[in-house]
């Protein structure tokens, strides 16, 4: 019988052409199996770390907000400085595509070198991918626009807002302010910033740093949700930062202003002097002016001083980084004949009517010893010495009493060592001695650097607001006052956090009818027609104060040169210290202008009378003041 399929069934057996083959589909399923194990394992054991964190970073970003640095005022409440919002630029290596390309665009937007940027973000490793390598942090409203339109185009571009530091009036109180800057590896370990990141800003000097606790605000952040491109699509959660405290300083903004500008020249042709001003109330210490010159604008570094111009500042003959009123050391010159009189007074060696003749010139031993007027001023008590500034009178007053005793009494007025202005820096000065000589110099002490000690020359050295405490003592009646700087540390929404008393260091310094004798002798230098301090007269007000010129070289070293010809760098200091009104003195000004070439009466008495008269000025229109100022129990 014939099969009725006939060649048409199929066979389950054999290599017929019509055949079905199963192991090459099987084959081909296995391997895709394969290859899918291969790549799992290598996602999630050798790459998985490295994907989870860029996963995560192209999912939830967290940004931290930096919190503003505590406002400064003045003791009206008037803000010094602040802090402002800026625009900044990061880099975020792990998101970076095309790298080339982006540093060349950033490079072209931000005017710096492609290759410095390249250098700056380096091949980064491990967790460092994903840290933000900071391009700039306060970029033109120019640069910001060119920033955010070629953002999305530049994945790992990072354009963020952060607040910087605001110095309302720029190089005003530049040195006192202090200066600001990023926290560097050594300060990290120091136990007082164990709590900070790399990057944070802190005080690096002046108030800046001695308040750096307070000044520092609290930090927030938000998490947001962005994509692969970087750009943000939804804020998850939100911790706001909250500002630093706010500091009142003792300062008048007014008062201060019209110091520095006493510096400042009218004339382009001269140059502006420089040197350094302190004005202090006597009755409790507060500074009311502090200026150091020359200054430098403090905004300079907000941001991050720039290389070139830390350069030129530590480079500039002048230090306008150094705080002269606190740092500077000057010989106080005739300044220093308050001190010797008052001292010549306690010690019972003169009285008001003790008598001295003087013919231009002292003789010790084989030395002469000129007096500035070199036709002598003839027969002078103690208030005619201190009016004409007799050298001779003083000469004769400081070998009687000797270089021990002068030097006693000049501690007593807080010269020697630093007055405690809360600021780093202060200088301590030089209150020489014999002692002192013999361990520094190796040499003993003779009896011509006593003669020069009484006029203020030789090795006496002291800084500008160690000469304003000293004219303190004789202002208020004998009380050795500790400058204060801050009134009070206050939240940053105004809730006092701490007041700062008043400190006396020592009172009964000198008795006060010593001083009334002494401060008689002041006044006629200011009031009268022939005073050597007349120019700084300022009217309906009693004025008593002194004026001092001193040496930088020797005589020998200019002599028969001009003024005008004679090098900057060796022109005499000019000097004067006043207090006023004689009845009840309410302010001590202090300045020392360095190498005027002229004497204090002719350059710095005017510029103390400037600060005197806006002081008044003040006071006319003034609102009493709800700041009590502490009485000493003086003279009131």
């Amino acid at each position: 019988m014939n099969d009725p399929f006939g060649d048409t069934r199929l066979s389950h057996s054999g290599d017929g052409p019509g055949q079905i083959r199963l192991w090459p589909v099987a084959t081909i399923v296995v391997a895709i199996f394969l290859l899918f194990v291969v790549r799992l394992f290598q996602l999630q054991i050798l790459e998985g770390e490295a994907l989870a964190s860029r996963s995560q970073a192209n999912y939830v970003r967290t940004v931290r907000l930096e919190a503003q640095r505590g406002t400064i005022v003045d003791r009206e409440g008037r803000t010094i400085a602040a802090s402002r919002l800026a625009y900044g630029v990061d880099l975020i290596p792990n998101e970076i595509r095309n790298p080339w390309r982006t540093y060349s665009v950033l490079g072209t937007i931000l005017r710096q070198d492609p290759s410095e940027i390249s250098k700056r973000v380096g091949q980064p490793r491990g967790r460092r991918r994903f840290q933000a390598v900071n391009l700039s942090k306060d970029l033109s409203i120019e640069a910001q626009a060119q920033v955010a339109a070629h953002r999305y185009a530049m994945p790992g571009v990072e354009l963020y807002r952060k607040p910087l530091r605001d110095y309302v009036y720029g190089p005003l109180a530049a040195q006192l302010l202090g200066t600001i800057g990023e926290v560097d590896a050594e300060e990290l370990g120091e136990d007082a910033y164990k709590d900070y990141r790399p990057g944070e800003t802190i005080g690096k000097t002046g108030i800046e740093a001695a308040n750096e606790g307070h000044l520092r605000g609290r930090t927030g952040g938000v998490n947001l949700v962005v994509d692969v491109a970087g750009r943000e699509i939804e804020e998850i959660d939100r911790l706001e930062p909250t500002p630093g405290g706010r500091l009142v300083l003792s300062l008048d903004l007014d008062l201060q202003q019209v110091a520095e500008g006493a510096f400042l020249s009218a004339d382009p042709e001269v140059p502006d002097k420089m040197g350094a001003l302190v004005a202090l109330d006597p009755r409790n210490g507060d500074v009311l002016a502090l200026v150091s010159a020359p200054s430098y604008d403090a905004n300079a570094f907000a941001g991050g001083i720039d290389r070139e111009s830390w350069r030129a500042l530590n480079d500039d003959d002048w230090r306008p980084l150094r705080n002269r009123a606190i740092a500077g050391v000057y010989p106080p010159g005739s300044t220093y004949k308050a001190i010797v009189a008052a001292a010549g007074l306690a010690e019972g060696v003169i009285d008001a009517t003790t008598v001295v003749t003087c013919p231009g010139h002292f003789r010790l031993g084989r030395r002469t010893y000129r007096c500035w007027k070199r036709a002598g001023h003839g027969p002078v008590d103690l208030e005619e010495a201190l009016s004409a500034s007799c050298d001779v009178y003083f000469y004769e007053l400081g070998k009687t009493l000797g270089v021990e005793t002068l030097a006693r009494y000049a501690r007593l007025f807080g010269l020697g060592r630093p007055t405690g202005l809360p600021i780093r820096g202060e200088v301590a000065g030089l209150v020489p001695t014999p002692e002192w000589k013999m361990r520094a110099r190796k040499e003993r002490w003779i009896d011509g650097e006593t003669i020069s000690l009484s006029i203020g020359q030789g090795a006496n050295l002291t800084t500008p607001i160690q000469l304003a405490v000293a004219y303190s003592v004789i202002a208020n009646g004998g009380v050795l006052v500790e400058p204060r700087i801050i009134l009070r540390r206050e939240t940053w929404d105004g809730q006092i956090v701490e007041e700062t008393a008043p400190t006396v260091r020592k009172r009964d310094v000198i008795a006060q009818p010593i001083l009334e004798m002494v401060t008689r002798g002041l006044q006629r230098v200011v009031m009268d027609p022939g005073g050597t301090g007349r120019r700084a007269q300022v009217s309906g007000i009693n004025v008593a104060g002194k004026s001092g010129t001193t040496q930088v070289v020797s005589l020998d070293f200019v002599e028969g040169l001009e003024p005008e010809e004679i090098p900057l760098k060796y022109r005499d200091h000019a000097l004067f210290a006043a207090f006023a009104p004689v009845e009840s003195p309410e302010i001590v000004v202090v300045a020392v202008a360095e190498h005027a070439g002229g004497g204090g009466g002719a350059v710095a008495a005017p510029m103390v009378q400037r600060v005197l008269a806006e002081y008044f000025r003040k006071k006319e229109r003034r609102v009493p003041s709800q700041i009590a100022a502490l009485s000493f129990g003086g003279r009131r």
